[in-house]
């Protein structure tokens, strides 16, 4: 089923346990529209209501889209599988039916044609029978029988009407339809029979609102807008009365007895019938508008009846009904009216949701209160008043409550709302926003409900859903027997079904948690923002890029260990691995800690703060979750610290929790967006099975169920639900809390011992026991939250804020032993020192003998069963970390923080705290004394201390500031003098021995950030935050100017300053978005290390002169980089990471030192310019713009109306022709055909010559060991076999083919996948796509349609075969992996914001692959769904640069090679580069092979061929010796654009459009294929009695083909570019015209020059010898035509021209005596001039009877039929009609090439169309006797070759 809204869902549901067992969502919009199974009921299909009324496919089961296409531009009504041919469907709707192929990922439509057989209608239903045969009802009540897309035959008048439904079955067929009757047919639709059903109403729009109960029987009263007024029994669930009025009611009561039912009616009136016969009573209309309420007194006397008069009238029903009162208060129409018990009294609610009261009967307000106090009200259907002010939510005065109904004795109510809900609530409810029980099953507004006489029902209504729902009320006290009614479970993601208020019984929140969850983790700036950012800043790169930056240091910093662990607001994120190693997390690094070596690895692939931390249950897999705009989930393994897969795509801003399943292969995880989505991983596969809408407020756990893959429980802030998996959606059910008390917030979670068991551990200490969904019991366990609970084998461990660990045995019976993190137990080994006792514990684990435990402060402790415990790390609590200082002579160092403590660190390899000390406020800062005795710090109220560096007590303490002391510095030497710098602009300077002030500094007008003394004590440099740079001398504070040149020379005792001309290139190009808050020099002023705010740890040459410097970045703080520091020696860098906490070391390795390992840093983010130069071949592929067919427009620059829209001018003898009159004569003359006319009925592709490698690589492979090639030109894959050059074709592309690859792999041999140019991205018919195809029988395996926008520009199969990889030509070229034989898309994401040539799978991978392009070499990891890259790192060898990559090969252990533009070949081990292989070609390496077999290696260029050089290399697996080979093609320089190397053969793609083999031995070239090297081809010509023809392109050269030997016989280069060439009438000469205005006659046997002329400027277009071989006619873009006399000689005179040719001449023909030419032009006019006179012919009589030799045009009235619909933009650009003079065809600017009759005078005429070309057919010709059709690409340069088959005799 499927339902509306706006994000509508599919359920799949078992009709037997009514249980959802699958949601399908996330895909449609709006709604669903229409549904269908498939055969086996393995497939669903679905369509949307969204404006493309989207179609899907899905594996329902596993809540999986396989496919999804546009459906159509209008409504689609019904949707059904063809059941008896597989993978195929047929839709119909407004105007339409289709009929859709499914193929890998694609779905493909074909409309149905109508034809002449039907009108073009609306079809709404259809069913499919056997042979492709398909009935469809249509909007007129006809049925259409289709064959196939095409309608066959209309079975009419089927329906009286629209027929709405039709249902096959075995027998036959059933239809409905508007008309009232289902019809019955046979299996051939020959009618049955006829079920009428029709009423009078034809069905009804409007509202149900009326109802009433009965008040002694449990029978219901309904009345609506229909007219209808119905009785329904409570018992039987039936209908027992009916009976229809004159007006829709609006409202309805039952007299007290029982005997009368008053209906309240829209026109004002009402009506009283007897309930026993519905006899009426009495109609009185006393009000214009609609009655809304009437209600009759209890004492049966009168009848209260509201309007929307706003008023009440009160009639006496025993005086038959008479007025006796009106009630008139009220300002608004009246909404709901109650009795007193003693009927003296009425309130009434109204439309402004005032409460009025007035006495009975006289209808006189009451206002005194004292009058009202001691009402009884008989019954309360009110919505306003004390009793039921909690009906409504507290901060909101929406009047959107229909109905009340209070049910007294139960002391209960129930409302109706406009949402759908209706809601129980205990009556009274005094206080808004009571809690109450809600019930879904309206879809809108639920317009009234009541509860039965009894009590026992409730029975609702709903406006817009027409329907009656009767529920069942179960009372408290039965509640507490029946613990099996579940409760409702919920789809809808209801955030109460118990609500949110009354916030008096729910605990207070622990003042912890509270915090915890105020703290964000939105950022301004994510990392994923930086390309973006970076984009922005174009024009700033440009400036930096053409600079000769500084390069980026040789040395590097690895990180080494890190102090802290995040526990302030994270739970159970620590463990043990199985090798007894401690993995957890802290900032953005995931530590595995040895605690016997004491230790640390990092895995370091997140960027921003990890949050939450799972380990697998039975390898050492860890999941880690991290913050991000779309933040991702990294699986990885804690041995290797490799990333085994990555999933993203589902979680905003963060994910708080992660939990893998008990066989490990599932992972579900919960994110910090607002709904707390919750998704259920496939992490292998990186696939997302589930996913659902957790909880408006945080989530704190999920727990996967370990008995149960598809359960899991969440708890968070007064929350906790059991989910079930259903498909793509979680069911979930709140914990049944019973009458024990209400849902606490749960902090923690696990599974018992069976799977119905769990336990929760609560904010106030207990711990909560449940079976299945309902609580059983609560235990309490802590004082204060219980933060962390985790099961043993027999029983249970549990920690809280009240810092003791409690072990429990497995019922929760029994505490078996406590332990109290103290002081006092700390054992001797332990690294670091206890902040306080009894920190609070947020996670616990066991392990190895001991019990793991995390503290909020940031500490990891090791608890001995025994009682002593281990503390193993520690780090800072909660609040920044900002103050770093490093000790002058020892390696320890100092940081402060906002935590309130200042800390000594040991940095040598103990690793451990050494002293603490807790501090009245938070400081900011730290300094050492020269001598290390003394350590200052500043403090945040303004004051600082001066503490003894070894005790931490104090010296001396000062406070003459009241804001932020931001830095602290002792001058050099003897530390005489102390500078204090605080956020109120002004740096104080103390005499430390005096302990006095002496001088101020003013003069800045910003906070300070740095400080630094110079070396002799005197000046001080300091920054500001207005990033000013200033100078004070010590003591007295005098300011100073001091040039920039000066600040260099002076030197600095330390330079911590990020300010000033030494360290311009420290700020980044995105430098307005993020501050550089540290920098730090090493003590031989050589590097400089910074820290920013997107937490990398950057490092400098220094100075770092010039913009935007090379540096090393490194990424494991999540944001602020707070301060950085060098120890005295630099042999470490220590840095803190602000709010992350922690303490980082790195180790410094100095270049050459350094152990080969990789070096973990990213190379700084700008390429220099040089690129390796420029080469037009590259720049033309770089900037090309594909077009796709269908948008394309017309080639030549035509202006004027198309013939089609022209009005003709009726001619003079339309009249009707006489019999006497002489025959019309032949429109074209019929030669050598035999007598026998045979028309032709079809074209078979038979020949293709061309290749497509101007613009392409990579695309010639050969197959069966070298016996075949395959390559591609235009739309068409092409199989040429060597031995007999005969072709076979894939024809199933609909536009240009960009890229071929062939499957190496034995299980897929002959697999070939090509990839296409395409429109948008969306999915539909044009959009680009891949096709995976079978090369031998050109079988369509898998269409894989993708989200590369423009085209695909490469692919490649992975080593299985199984995986492939394209790359496309979208703006960021973006890379996607598909598993091609399903169809699925398994990974993508952008590659690079340049052009991306080439991307290729290593050959012995499925996971790794390298992308190369323009200034862009990246290596590449498939992990799950996620693709991980490294740039190429060129740092290790001296200048080299990263240049424009054109091409990869692969060789042994790890080594790739890239082809660059400038003709060296880089040799990469890993990402890094090793070896430069200089000048392997002398121009750009446009193509590299790796041979399998034996490893060698082909590379190809652009090369001018020489002795020793060649454009083809082969080289051995190192690329170190090559034999080079040379093409012999005589062309100036040699293009390769494609190379493939089969036994003892390579086979060589030129740019040239030829396919060479060369054999390895003898170097010996045989040319397989020619093609015309660039387009458009403009000329060609059919030899008048031979199977050869002439084809004269752009590329200066006229190419003479034979179809029989299917080669290339001749090609003259002509020097110009060609436009036309004509043979003449005996074939013995050749006229070639010219774009430059010259043209030639050559002589067919010699091809020597028989004469050439020029006597215009500009194109010939066409040129005609006259069919008496006489006079030669020559047609140019001069608006000319000359003729010229041949039997003159050669001299070739001009004997005359046509003059009046309004445009350019596009097609010319001789009439068939040589009289006459007809010239079309480019102003869509066609024109007839007498040869060789010139005059033009106007005489309409005359033209009609002329015949013609040839017709080449595509204007005049017999062709007005070719011009169709579609040609707004784009044109018909040539044509030619038969030698039989009965069949015409064209070839027009979408590529088409298009079979008439001829002559075709009725516009649109019926064709066949062939596709194959690229957009731009530019001409077309038939062979003598009509054996073959050629046609001529523009943009392909392909000449096709066609067969035509005529009709049998």
């Amino acid at each position: 089923t499927g339902q509306v809204g706006k994000e509508p869902y599919i359920c799949v549901w078992d009709s037997y346990t009514v249980q959802t067992v699958s949601v399908l969502k996330d895909v449609h919009t709006h709604g669903i529209a229409c549904l269908a199974f498939d055969l086996d009921g393995q497939r669903l299909v679905s369509v949307g209501l969204d404006s493309k009324n989207t179609v899907c496919v899905w594996d329902w089961r596993k809540g999986k889209l396989l496919s999804m296409a546009p459906g159509h531009t209008d409504r689609i009504f019904d949707i059904s599988w063809d059941l008896y041919q597989p993978n195929k469907l047929v839709s119909c709707g407004v105007k339409h039916i289709k009929f859709w192929s499914l193929c890998g990922n694609s779905l493909t439509p074909k409309r149905g044609v109508f034809g002449k057989t039907g009108d073009l209608q609306t079809i709404l239903c259809l069913a499919c029978a056997r042979d492709e045969v398909t009935y469809s009802g249509a909007l007129n009540g006809d049925i259409y029988v289709w064959k196939g897309i095409n309608l066959v035959r209309t079975i009419q008048g089927a329906h009286a009407a629209g027929i709405f439904s039709m249902n096959a079955c075995e027998e036959g067929f059933a239809t409905g339809g508007r008309d009232g009757c289902v019809r019955l047919w046979d299996l051939n639709f020959k009618p049955i029979t006829v079920i009428d059903l029709r009423e009078t109403d034809q069905g009804y729009k409007g509202e149900l609102w009326a109802l009433a109960v009965h008040p002694t029987k449990p029978l219901a009263m309904t009345g609506s807008d229909d007219r209808s007024v119905r009785i329904w029994s409570l018992i039987d669930h039936a209908l027992i009365a009916r009976c229809n009025m004159e007006e829709p009611i609006r409202c309805a009561a039952v007299s007290t007895d029982g005997i009368h039912l008053a209906l309240g009616m829209k026109d004002g009136s009402f009506t009283v019938l007897r309930v026993r016969d519905m006899t009426e009573v009495v109609h009185i209309k006393d009000r214009k508008e609609a009655i809304h309420e009437l209600k009759y007194s209890p004492d049966g006397n009168f009848l209260a009846v509201g309007s929307n008069d706003s008023s009440v009238d009160i009639y006496g029903v025993v005086q038959r009904y008479k007025k006796v009162g009106e009630c008139i208060g009220s300002s608004s129409f009246i909404t709901h009216m109650d009795w007193s018990s003693d009927s003296k009294y009425l309130q009434t609610n109204d439309g402004n949701g005032k409460r009025l009261f007035y006495r009975m009967p006289s209808g006189k307000e009451v206002t005194n209160k004292e009058e009202l106090k001691g009402i009884q009200w008989a019954s309360w259907t009110c919505v306003s008043g004390l009793e039921v002010n909690g009906i409504w939510p507290k901060y909101s005065d929406i009047n959107d409550i229909n109905s009340v109904d209070a049910n007294f004795i139960g002391q209960v109510m129930v409302t109706a709302d406009d949402y759908g809900i209706v809601k129980l609530f205990r009556y009274p409810c005094l206080r808004k926003g009571a809690k109450f029980k809600k019930y879904l099953g309206h879809s809108a507004h639920v317009t009234n409900v009541r509860w039965s006489h009894d009590h026992q029902w409730v029975v609702s209504i709903g406006g817009a859903d027409h329907s009656v729902f009767q529920w069942k009320f179960v009372p408290d006290r039965k509640l507490k027997d029946s613990l099996h009614i579940a409760p409702q479970e919920s789809l809808v993601d209801s955030n109460s079904d118990e609500s949110d208020s009354d916030q008096s019984d729910v605990p207070e929140l622990d003042s912890e948690i509270e915090q915890e969850t105020q703290i964000t983790y939105r950022r301004q700036v994510y990392k994923e923002d930086l390309p973006q950012l970076k984009e922005q800043c174009k024009e700033k790169r440009k400036s930096a890029a053409s600079k000769r930056r500084e390069r980026a240091p040789g040395n590097s910093i690895r990180l080494h260990f890190v102090h802290g662990y995040r526990g302030y607001d994270c739970r159970s994120n620590l463990f043990y691995t199985q090798t007894g190693e401690i993995v957890y997390h802290v900032a953005a690094v995931g530590v595995v800690y040895n605690r016997q070596q004491n230790t640390q690895r990092f895995y370091l692939g997140h960027d921003d703060d990890i949050l939450c931390l799972a380990i697998h249950p039975l390898k050492d897999y860890v999941a880690t979750g991290q913050v991000g705009r779309d933040s991702s989930i990294h699986i990885w393994d804690t041995e290797t610290i490799k990333p085994l897969s990555v999933l993203k795509g589902y979680h905003q801003y963060g994910v708080c929790a992660v939990d893998f399943s008990a066989d490990g292969k599932r992972l579900a995880s919960v994110g910090i967006d607002d709904n707390h989505t919750i998704v259920l991983w496939d992490w292998k596969k990186g696939e997302k099975l589930s996913a659902v809408r957790g909880s408006k407020d945080k989530i704190f756990v999920v727990k996967s169920n370990p008995y149960m893959p598809d359960k899991l429980i969440t708890v968070g802030i007064k929350h906790m639900k059991f989910w079930r998996r259903a498909g793509g959606g979680l069911i979930g059910r709140k914990g049944c809390i019973g009458a024990l008390g209400r849902t606490d917030t749960m902090m923690c979670a696990v599974y018992g011992w069976t799977e119905e068991m769990a336990f929760s551990g609560t904010s106030t200490g207990d711990v909560c026991i449940w079976r299945d969904v309902f609580l059983i019991k609560t235990v309490k366990a802590h004082d204060g939250p219980v933060f962390s609970m985790h099961a043993l084998e027999k029983g249970f461990v549990t920690g809280g804020k009240d810092g003791v660990v409690a072990l429990w045995d497995d019922t929760f019976e029994r505490c078996l032993k406590t332990y109290a993190i103290k002081r006092a137990a700390l054992a001797p080994g332990s690294k670091g020192l206890l902040l306080e006792d009894n920190p609070s514990i947020r996670a616990i684990s066991l392990g190895h003998g001991h019990i793991l435990v995390g503290t909020k402060n940031g500490e990891i402790l090791e608890v001995d069963k025994s009682g002593p415990i281990t503390l193993l790390v520690q780090g800072h609590m909660e609040g920044e970390v900002w103050g770093l200082a490093t000790h002058p002579h020892l390696p320890i160092c100092a940081t402060v923080s906002d935590d309130k403590t200042l800390r000594i660190w040991d940095l040598s390899p103990s690793h451990c705290m050494l002293a603490v000390r807790k501090l009245k406020k938070g400081g900011r800062c730290c300094c050492f004394s020269p001598d290390g005795k003394a350590l200052a710090v500043g403090l945040n109220d303004g004051s600082f201390l001066i503490v003894n560096a070894d005790t931490l007590e104090d010296l001396v303490s000062f406070q003459h500031r009241k804001d932020v002391i931001s830095e602290i510095r002792f001058s050099p030497g003897a530390g005489k003098y102390l500078a204090v710098a605080s956020c109120d602009n002004f740096v104080d300077i103390y005499n430390v021995m005096s302990s006095k002030r002496v001088g101020i500094c003013k003069g800045a007008s910003s906070y300070i950030t740095h400080m630094d003394w110079d070396v002799r004590g005197k000046l001080l440099q300091v920054n500001t935050g207005a990033k000013e740079q200033l100078f004070f001398e010590a003591p007295r504070g005098k300011k100073q100017t001091i040039p920039n040149l000066e600040v260099e020379k002076i030197g600095w005792a330390s330079w911590t300053s990020v300010l000033g001309s030494c360290c311009e290139g420290i700020w980044p190009i995105i430098g307005e978005v993020t501050d550089v808050t540290a920098s730090c020099l090493t003590s031989d002023s050589k590097v400089l290390a910074t820290g920013d705010d997107f937490g990398f740890v950057k490092l400098f040459r220094y100075p770092a002169k010039g913009k935007f410097g090379k540096f090393k970045r490194y990424v494991a703080h999540s944001t602020h980089v707070t301060n950085v520091r060098w120890t005295y020696d630099d042999s470490l860098l220590v840095t803190v990471g602000g709010a992350d906490t922690s303490l980082m070391l790195w180790t410094y390795e100095v270049e050459g030192h350094r152990d080969s390992r990789q070096c973990d840093s990213e190379e700084s983010d700008l390429d220099s310019e040089e690129d390796g130069g420029y080469d037009s071949d590259v720049t033309r592929e770089n900037e090309i713009n594909y077009t796709i067919k269908a948008l394309s427009t017309n080639i030549r620059p035509m202006f004027g109306i198309k013939p089609h829209l022209q009005q003709k001018e009726p001619t003079l003898d339309e009249r009707p022709p006489v019999s006497r009159a002489l025959p019309q004569p032949e429109k074209l003359q019929t030669n050598n055909v035999g007598k026998k006319k045979r028309p032709i009925e079809d074209l078979i592709l038979e020949l293709v010559f061309g290749y497509r490698g101007k613009d392409c690589r990579n695309n010639v492979h050969y197959l069966n060991d070298g016996a075949d090639v395959i390559y591609h030109t235009a739309s068409v894959g092409i199989l040429y076999n060597v031995a007999t050059g005969s072709q076979s074709f894939y024809q199933e592309h609909n536009d240009d083919i960009l890229c071929l690859t062939v499957n190496q792999h034995p299980k897929f041999t002959n697999i070939v996948a090509t990839g296409q140019v395409g429109d948008s991205a969306d999915m539909s018919a044009t959009a680009p796509s891949i096709h995976v195809w079978d090369a031998m029988n050109k079988q369509t395996l898998s269409v894989l349609r993708c989200y590369h926008s423009k085209g695909v520009c490469s692919v490649s199969f992975s080593a299985t075969g199984k995986l492939l990889l394209s790359i496309g030509l979208d703006p960021e070229h973006t890379i996607t992996i598909w598993k091609w034989q399903e169809g699925a898309k398994i990974a993508s994401r952008a590659g690079h914001n340049q052009r991306i040539f080439v991307a290729e799978f290593r050959p012995d991978s499925d996971t790794q692959f390298v992308s190369v392009g323009v200034k862009h070499v990246r290596f590449w990891t498939l992990a799950g769904r996620a693709l991980l890259s490294k740039k190429g790192l060129l740092s290790s060898i001296e200048d080299a640069r990263m240049q424009t990559m054109l091409s990869v090969a692969f060789g042994a252990n790890n080594l790739t090679f890239t082809g660059t533009i400038s003709g060296d070949v880089c040799v990469w081990k890993d990402h890094v580069l090793i070896r430069i292989v200089a000048k392997a070609h002398n121009g750009p390496v446009f193509t590299m092979y790796t041979t399998l077999r034996d490893g060698l290696i082909v590379t190809g260029g652009k090369e001018r061929p020489s002795k020793e050089g060649g454009a083809v290399k082969l080289w051995d697996q190192e690329l170190k010796r090559c034999r080079a080979f040379r093409l012999e093609t005589g062309q100036m320089t040699d293009c390769v654009r494609s190379v493939c190397r089969g036994k003892g053969k390579i086979l060589v793609g030129t740019r040239n459009a030829e396919i060479i083999e060369v054999g390895e031995k003898n170097a010996a070239c045989n040319i397989l294929i020619n093609g015309h090297m660039d387009g458009p081809i403009w000329g060609l010509a059919t030899h008048p009695s031979r199977d050869f023809f002439l084809s004269a392109a752009e590329d200066g050269t006229v190419r003479l083909w034979d179809i029989a030997e299917k080669k290339m016989l001749n090609k003259v280069s002509l020097g110009h570019a060609a436009r036309t060439v004509c043979y003449s009438p005996e074939g013995d000469m050749v006229a070639i015209g010219m774009k430059n205005g010259e043209f030639i006659i050559l002589l067919v046997t010699s091809l020597k020059i028989w004469g050439k002329k020029r006597d215009r400027r500009s194109a010939i277009q066409d040129i005609r010898f006259s069919p008496d071989s006489r006079y030669l006619a020559v047609g140019s873009s001069e608006n000319a035509v000359d003729f010229y006399d041949l039997t003159l000689g050669p001299t070739l005179n001009r004997v005359s021209y046509c003059k009046d040719i309004p445009s350019f001449v596009i097609q010319m023909d001789f009439s068939a005596d040589s009289c006459y030419l007809q010239v079309s032009t480019g102003s869509y006019k066609r024109q007839v001039y007498e040869v060789p006179s010139g005059k033009q012919l106007v005489d309409q009589a005359v033209i009609d009877r002329i015949t013609w030799a040839t017709w080449t045009s595509v204007l005049g009235d017999e062709v007005i039929g070719i011009w169709s619909r579609h040609a707004e933009k784009a044109d018909v650009n040539c044509a030619c009609v038969s030698h039989s003079g009965i069949n015409l065809v064209t070839g027009d600017d979408f590529g088409m090439v298009k079979l008439f009759d001829f002559p075709c005078p009725e516009k649109f005429a019926k064709h066949k169309r062939f596709l194959g070309h690229s957009a731009h057919l530019t001409n077309i010709r038939f062979t003598s006797g009509d054996r073959y059709v050629v046609s001529a690409g523009g943009d392909d340069c392909s000449l096709f070759v066609w067969k035509c088959v005529h009709m049998p005799h």
